[in-house]
Parts: structure tokens; sequence; C-alpha cells
């Protein structure tokens, strides 16, 4: 199959964006984060967009929503927000690591959520951090780590039958899954797929993932401000589409009324060392295009 071949060039949905990341499709709108900013932001498909909560004023911070609908923030603790708008600690995980937690994937099948993270104390300073964790809250509010040795942590999802679940070791430049246990645990670590940049990553009814594609330099500072470039990629590495844009996409979202856009948000990158210079040239996008296969 031609990987290039049934889907279009991207559109730009809202530009002059600072750092923008954790993309997700929610309530009928796509909501993302606006690292560093410290804002929540939500928008429909023709870009009109709005604040719906405060962020962390920091990089490194995703959301999802547990069942009830409440919103989760995760960063250097997992907060939720109440109905009043306020917002309490969900659990404590400082039993767990005292870690800076990245991205959240809520298992709407048994009610669990997985959060991920690493020790990035000296990670803007040019430092790598060493490999994390996954961490298992369960309904009941109890935490525990349920796996280890995950070379820079980032994007997690849950295949549709909710029997697996895949995080994106960025500079490992792999997909890596598990098999999900009925009490949560992980167990069959393997690798799902390599050989590509993940970050944020989403799946869609045919358990393929949508994730980036930029060399694995882009994603360790590497590089100097690399060229985009996203692929639909199934389990064990076959690549069915590839998208190219101007800039790296770090997170990836299906949604839109028919659950066929695919939404790509980004900016141009330079290494860790240039972040608040590019957080102050405002080169994030959001940009979205149909696709053929729908969210999960």
């Amino acid at each position: 199959m031609n990987p290039q071949a049934s889907v279009g060039a991207p559109r730009v949905l809202l530009d002059g964006l600072a750092f923008v990341e954790s993309a997700r499709w929610h309530d009928g709108r796509l909501w993302f984060a606006h690292w560093s900013i410290g804002e929540i932001i939500a928008t429909d498909l023709d870009g009109h967009s709005e604040v719906m909560a405060a962020g962390r004023r920091a990089l490194g911070w995703s959301i999802d929503w547990l069942p009830d609908g409440r919103l989760l923030v995760t960063g250097e603790s997992l907060l939720r927000q109440e109905p009043d708008g306020s917002f309490v600690a969900h659990t404590d995980l400082t039993g767990v690591a005292r870690h800076n937690w990245n991205e959240i994937v809520v298992d709407h099948h048994r009610g669990n959520l997985y959060l991920n993270g690493a020790d990035t104390s000296n990670f803007l300073a040019g430092q790598f951090p060493p490999p994390g964790i996954i961490a298992l809250v369960a309904a009941d509010g109890t935490a525990r780590r349920v796996a280890e040795d995950i070379h820079f942590p980032n994007g997690m999802v849950i295949t549709p039958d909710g029997s697996t679940l895949v995080v994106a070791e960025s500079f490992a430049g792999r997909l890596t899954g598990f098999d999900i246990q009925p009490d949560g645990s992980l167990t069959n670590r393997r690798t799902w797929a390599e050989g590509i940049g993940p970050d944020g990553i989403c799946i869609d009814a045919e358990a393929a993932i949508w994730t980036g594609a930029a060399d694995v330099r882009a994603m360790t500072g590497r590089d100097t401000d690399p060229s985009g470039a996203a692929v639909r990629v199934r389990e064990g590495g076959e690549i069915l589409d590839r998208i190219e844009f101007d800039r790296p996409g770090f997170s990836f979202a299906l949604g839109g009324p028919d659950r066929r856009t695919l939404f790509i948000v980004g900016q141009h990158w330079r290494g860790f060392d240039q972040v608040d210079a590019l957080i102050a040239e405002r080169t994030g996008q959001v940009l979205c295009l149909d696709v053929d296969t729908p969210s999960a």
C-alpha cells in the first residue's frame, strides 16, 4: 500500500500558540494543554477557541477525564477538577515516586487510570532523565508502580478491546505494548513498533496508532528545527499512512462529528536549551485533516 494514499494535507486550525501538547477530543471539541502559559484550551472545528480551565505554568503535563467527566491534570501531582471548578489532589503519588507525572490515559473498561513520568529535574539543563515508570491509579484511588525502565515515557493509549496498553518511549524511538490484567497490572512487555519518533499518540478503531515520525534526534534535542511527519502504524511496525508538515507534531487526537478528523498539535523545535525562546516566538499550531478510519 502507498503510505500516503488515503490522507490529504493538513490545514491550520489555530496558530500563534506557545507550546501545545496533550490533544484530546472531548465533549464535541478538541482540548489541549497550553504549556508554560498555564491554560487548558478547547476549540471547535471552525477555530473558535476558549480557555476552559487553568493549567500548569510549566512544561510536562497532560489532561484527561474520569469516567464521570471530571477533568484530570498531571504534573508534579495529579489534580482533579470538582464541579465548582476548584482543583483538588486526586490521589497521593509520593509513595510511588517523586516524579513529574507526564502523560495519562483512563481505562474505561476497568475504571483505572495510568500515569507515566520520570525524574526531569535536570532535563531542561541538557541532562537526559533516567528511565521512567508507569503508575496505576485504581478506581478506589490506590496507586502503585506497574512498569519501569521506560525511556522517556510519553503518550499512552489503550486498545479498543481494552486488552493492551501502548506507551511511547520517545528516547528509544519505539512504541511498547503491555497486556492489561484484570487487576490493572501490566505483563508481556514487547516492542509494538520501532524506528519512529513517538510523543503523544492516539489510536483508531482498527487498533492502528497515529504517532510522530521525526528522527529520534528531534526528540532528544540533537537536531535543529526538524520538519514534521506523522505515521499511522499497526502492531509489528507496518506503516499504513504518512503525513508531512513543516514542524514537529507533539500530540495527536482523533475526533470530529464522525470521529474521522485527525488533530496534530506541535511547534518548531531547536532543542531543550531554546525552549524559552520558542515559547516567546509562539510557533505553536493546531492542524487537522480528514482520515479514513475513525477513532476507537
